[in-house]
């Protein structure tokens, strides 16, 4: 069956906007429970810097699980911060339901082995709860909402793990189960990793195959999907579609949101210079 990715324009209202691509991929009645929680990892290296999704798409994505009893917006601690201290981006969101979650404090873990590694990921993480992967769109070539798995590894200091980074991150997304629904944030794109500034495209890519959401989110800021490693091994490891001809994008036709995207001052940035992130 051919993977499905929504790609919707967003004009001023994100939950709309978020409201209609979740009804053109089939909806996620499925996912929306009383039974299963629900686990949000944004994405955010540096609070100082706008790299990461805004206020009212992870608003709208929590407001998108208006039947679980608890959705958790987690990240890990990292050299910048700890996990709490980078989540206060999103506190305006916090209530007794929707909280934030500090995956590196967990008590309560399971051991996995990721790249030849054993560590201890938390409960959280696992099933029958739900895993959200939400970043904002950057162009990358180690990826956006895959490469934002890397941070469910617990450890603060994660840098000996680039060498091996696809691995880590592939290896992740096996041990926790897969990624249950992926949302690009490309209201705003940003031109590398590292860039604090990012410039408005106003588009939301979502999915329930997170490397099919990967590979339009690539396409759409001129990378090519096939030579980007961590999209390469997701599809030989069988964790998705890395194909673009194989993805029915509905919504706008990537053409109509292209120019968009083309007027955007993107330069290309080197893994090896961004080594210490």
């Amino acid at each position: 069956m051919m993977s499905k990715v929504a790609l919707v324009k967003v004009d001023s209202d994100v939950q709309k906007s978020l409201k209609q691509a979740l009804k053109l991929i089939g909806g996620i009645d499925d996912l929306n429970v009383t039974e299963r929680s629900v686990v949000v990892k944004v994405g955010v290296f540096d609070p100082k810097t706008a790299n990461h999704p805004t206020v009212d798409v992870v608003s709208a994505i929590v407001d998108s699980f208006s039947k679980a009893p608890r959705i958790y917006l987690a990240e890990s601690d990292n050299y910048r911060g700890t996990g709490l201290e980078r989540l206060q981006i999103w506190k305006e969101l916090f209530t007794e339901r929707v909280v934030p979650f500090s995956l590196s404090n967990d008590s309560d873990t399971r051991e996995v082995e990721v790249a030849s590694e054993k560590m201890k990921f938390s409960h959280l993480l696992f099933k029958p709860n739900l895993l959200v992967s939400t970043h904002a769109l950057r162009k990358y070539d180690k990826g956006t909402i895959l490469k934002n798995l890397f941070g469910l590894v617990p450890n603060r200091k994660k840098a000996r793990f680039h060498k091996k980074l696809e691995r880590v991150i592939l290896d992740t997304y096996a041990a926790v189960g897969g990624v249950d629904l992926a949302v690009i944030d490309a209201t705003r794109t940003f031109a590398g990793l590292a860039a604090a500034e990012g410039s408005a495209t106003n588009v939301l890519v979502v999915g329930r195959d997170a490397v099919a959401v990967e590979t339009v989110g690539a396409t759409l800021v001129g990378l090519n999907p096939e030579k980007m490693q961590v999209i390469r091994q997701a599809v030989e490891r069988g964790f998705g579609e890395g194909s673009i001809e194989n993805i029915k994008v509905l919504g706008n036709s990537l053409e109509s949101v292209k120019e968009k995207f083309l007027q955007c001052a993107f330069k290309n940035v080197s893994s090896q210079s961004l080594t210490t992130f």
